[in-house]
């Protein structure tokens, strides 16, 4: 078991996960925090609320000095991920090549434990370039010879988000009419991502050795009532119109036409709809938390004086 005083390095730290993982390491006594991001926007964010974290501005798909950070540490926590792209090579880089280039990293300079962060999707029915890459990752994890445990979370929402409920809560907030896809009876077991950082810092300080978990929200929940939860939970009036879902699929294919980077696409709509039932562990007898009861989790992550107002950018 590391001490609080140990060195912790986080890639892809400025991301979702990422900076809610610092303010979690920060509230159990974590003093020796790295975190490594080539977003320069959202490293940006993470330096302003913890001014006490060592920041390195990098992309870890390239070798260089950032490396150098790894000396010492008495764990990785991979958190680098490309998440939503319109292009298979992004996904390629990010997801595969980087992981190459960290996983190298930590032989290297013998950090003797890594926590990964995988995905659900691994597991799931959806067929993309991100759940592809993903899978990859994680076999790149898995045979590397390094001391490991790998976490598989479910849709997360939270403080920070840019997309999924952060992106729907930010655009109720601000429409008169909200759509919804065919009759949105889509059923969700969104991850609170306070409760998920919590286990990642039980895994540290246990250090589990080859263990792959599943994690998954508590709540199963249909994606028109994830929208009411978080309409209630803001105050909001907004009117919920349902729309046939070839005409929402449509109309994202025509968003992502003038968007760079779409909040919410149509592989994201098909994952949304694919039907995909997750079985995780109990995360109180494994980790010992017991999860936010869901309304709760929406009022912290959207009402939040503190976090609330902090979006990243993709």
């Amino acid at each position: 078991m590391p001490a609080k005083q140990a060195k912790i390095v986080l890639t892809g730290a400025a991301g979702l996960v990422g900076q809610n993982l610092v303010v979690e390491l920060k509230n159990q006594g974590f003093t020796q925090i790295v975190a490594i991001d080539k977003h320069a926007y959202n490293l940006g964010i993470l330096r302003e609320l913890h001014p006490d974290v060592v920041t390195i501005e990098a992309d870890v798909a390239d070798r260089g000095a950032w490396e150098d950070a790894f000396a010492g540490a008495a764990c990785v926590v991979q958190l680098h991920a490309q998440i939503t792209s319109k292009h298979t090579e992004e996904f390629v880089r990010n997801n595969v090549e980087a992981t190459k280039v960290v996983l190298n990293a930590i032989k290297r300079h013998q950090v003797p434990y890594l926590v990964h962060i995988s995905s659900s999707v691994v597991i799931s029915v959806a067929d993309d370039d991100y759940t592809n890459t993903k899978k990859v990752q994680e076999q790149l994890v898995v045979e590397s010879g390094i001391r490991h445990c790998v976490l598989r979370p479910t849709l997360m929402f939270g403080w920070f988000d840019p997309k999924h409920f952060g992106w729907l809560s930010r655009f109720m907030a601000r429409t008169p009419v909200f759509p919804i896809p065919g009759d949105g009876r889509y059923m969700r077991q969104p991850l609170y991502e306070r409760d998920f950082c919590r286990c990642i810092v039980d895994c540290i300080l246990r250090e589990r050795n080859g263990e792959i978990y599943d994690v998954v929200g508590d709540t199963r929940i249909d994606y028109v009532d994830i929208i009411h939860t978080i309409k209630r939970a803001k105050n909001l009036r907004t009117w919920i119109l349902h729309i046939p879902y070839g005409l929402f699929a449509f109309l994202l294919r025509v968003y992502a036409l003038f968007s760079g980077k779409p909040p919410f696409t149509a592989d994201q709509l098909k994952a949304l709809t694919a039907g995909d039932e997750f079985h995780g562990v109990d995360t109180k007898a494994i980790f010992g938390i017991e999860q936010t009861p869901f309304p709760q989790a929406v009022s912290e992550s959207y009402c939040d004086p503190t976090y609330s107002s902090y979006v990243l950018k993709r």
